[in-house]
């Protein structure tokens, strides 16, 4: 099956008022509208001076990407692509049988964001809250027990990236390396299971300050769609995996909207899971990324999923 490719899509989002409703119902659940209003409204406040903001924002334009390129079996257009991300399983299907296209499908536009100010800003107030409900909390921290290196394996060291003051790893996990990356200190200070942190915009600067081959999981929770340089960021990922080292990427459907790239806020969860997977297969160096679901009550909380792959052996 070939998608044709070259059809762009401009998505428009109504803001009236400073007040933002989410956008897309059928895509984000009530908690993404209240994870990034009052950031919405103080943004268009200080981009407005203070006066009313403009009615109609335009944000990125790939998010039509995935029916132009996606094979996925029993897809033949955007429209059926874009649909299924609505259906049962779609998630765990849409990594599967792929044909990328031989360039990197997205564009400088896609990876801007509707709040450009700097990072360091938005994060430098402390917020010592899960991002995440308790279900979609439980159901990461049981995939973490399966697939993690057992707790105290000499030589292990795990890296958290755009880590917080909680890393959602089994109780009593424990290695003699456990390094947090993130955007606030007292945050970092505050997590339990680190060995060390690591203070670090990787927007301003993707360069991952650590020696080759040096870590054997790479988890990001919930952060993957601030990444404005992601190749960058999954190329360095590659470079300080041991080989056969597993990178676990997961998501939900909650954001700080005015912080997550235009392509991210413009699509749905499977497509999510896509985009995910090409930075992977982009980056090189990766076995073929994997999605699963693993949503612990679809429709009732949140839902959780992973996008995972492994540095090769001979990467």
């Amino acid at each position: 099956m070939t998608n044709r490719l070259g059809h762009t899509l401009q998505q428009r989002i109504p803001v009236l008022a400073g007040v933002f409703a989410c956008p897309f119902p059928s895509k984000f659940s009530v908690a993404c509208a209240i994870d990034f209003a009052p950031q919405l409204s103080r943004t268009l406040k200080n981009r407005t001076g203070g006066r009313r903001a403009p009615r109609r924002l335009v944000l990125g334009i790939g998010a039509a990407l995935w029916g132009q390129f996606m094979g996925m079996a029993g897809n033949s257009g955007s429209k059926s692509f874009l649909a299924s991300a609505r259906q049962k399983g779609a998630v765990e299907q849409v990594l599967k049988n792929v044909e990328w296209p031989e360039q990197f499908p997205f564009k400088e536009e896609d990876f801007q964001r509707f709040d450009e100010s700097p990072d360091t800003s938005f994060y430098e107030s402390p917020r010592f809250v899960t991002h995440i409900d308790d279900p979609a909390i439980a159901a990461l921290t049981k995939y973490y027990s399966e697939v993690f290196p057992s707790s105290n394996t000499p030589g292990v060291a795990v890296l958290d990236m755009c880590s917080s003051w909680v890393s959602h790893v089994p109780a009593g996990y424990k290695q003699d390396r456990i390094v947090g990356m993130g955007l606030n200190e007292e945050e970092l200070k505050r997590n339990p299971v680190l060995t060390n942190y690591v203070v670090q915009d990787l927007n301003i600067n993707p360069k991952l300050p650590f020696e080759d081959n040096s870590f054997d999981v790479i988890t990001n929770v919930v952060s993957v769609d601030y990444l404005t340089k992601p190749l960058d960021v999954f190329k360095e990922m590659r470079r300080i995996l041991k080989p056969g080292g597993l990178v676990i990427m997961s998501f939900s459907n909650r954001c700080f909207w005015t912080k997550a790239i235009s392509v991210w806020t413009s699509t749905g969860d499977a497509d999510h899971a896509m985009i995910v997977g090409s930075y992977f297969h982009y980056a090189g160096g990766f076995e073929p990324p994997q999605a699963v679901d693993i949503s612990p009550n679809p429709g009732r909380s949140d839902p959780m999923y992973i996008v995972y792959s492994r540095k090769l052996a001979t990467a």
